[in-house]
């Protein structure tokens, strides 16, 4: 499993005005069904029910937020570069600017763990990191992450 099965281009955007943690979920949702046809509101309740298990900010501006929904048959994601990070209760109490939201079939047991490794794995290079801060065009940051060292699975 690579990113590239995982992550579309077109589930890759530059966000701008978002002022909340709930805000940057609910445009994360509509991403979601913009690309995949995910329903927006099952999206977005299963990313704030989570969320409220624990925040998934990891630490120096990365979140990796994550849920589980019926009807998929694989795993897929969204990502986001935002342009003024959010406060998240990220572990190191970082605001978060860079966001990889997963959705998973809810019944995907070791899938769901090895995609989210997988992201978690490519987000912690610090140089991917960089890059992903220093450019604003959607494909180039699609580019970066399928691209990326540490994603292919190990």
């Amino acid at each position: 499993m690579g990113l590239q099965e995982i992550l579309k281009p077109e589930a890759v955007k530059v966000l701008q005005g978002v002022s909340s943690k709930k805000r940057l979920f609910q445009q994360l949702a509509e991403l979601a069904h913009a690309v995949y046809g995910l329903e927006p509101q099952r999206s977005l309740d299963a990313l704030m029910e989570r969320e409220s298990l624990g925040p998934t900010g990891v630490g120096r501006g990365v979140a990796l937020p994550h849920a589980r929904l019926e009807g998929l048959s694989s795993v897929v994601g969204v990502f986001v570069r935002i342009e003024k990070a959010v406060d998240f209760d990220s572990v190191d109490r970082q605001p978060v600017d860079l966001v990889f939201a997963l959705f998973a079939p809810h019944d995907s047991g070791v899938d769901h763990l090895k995609a989210l490794a997988l992201v978690s794995r490519t987000l912690r290079d610090g140089s991917v990191c960089s890059k992903l801060r220093a450019n604003d065009a959607p494909a180039t940051l699609h580019t970066i992450l399928t691209e990326a060292p540490g994603q292919q699975a190990a």
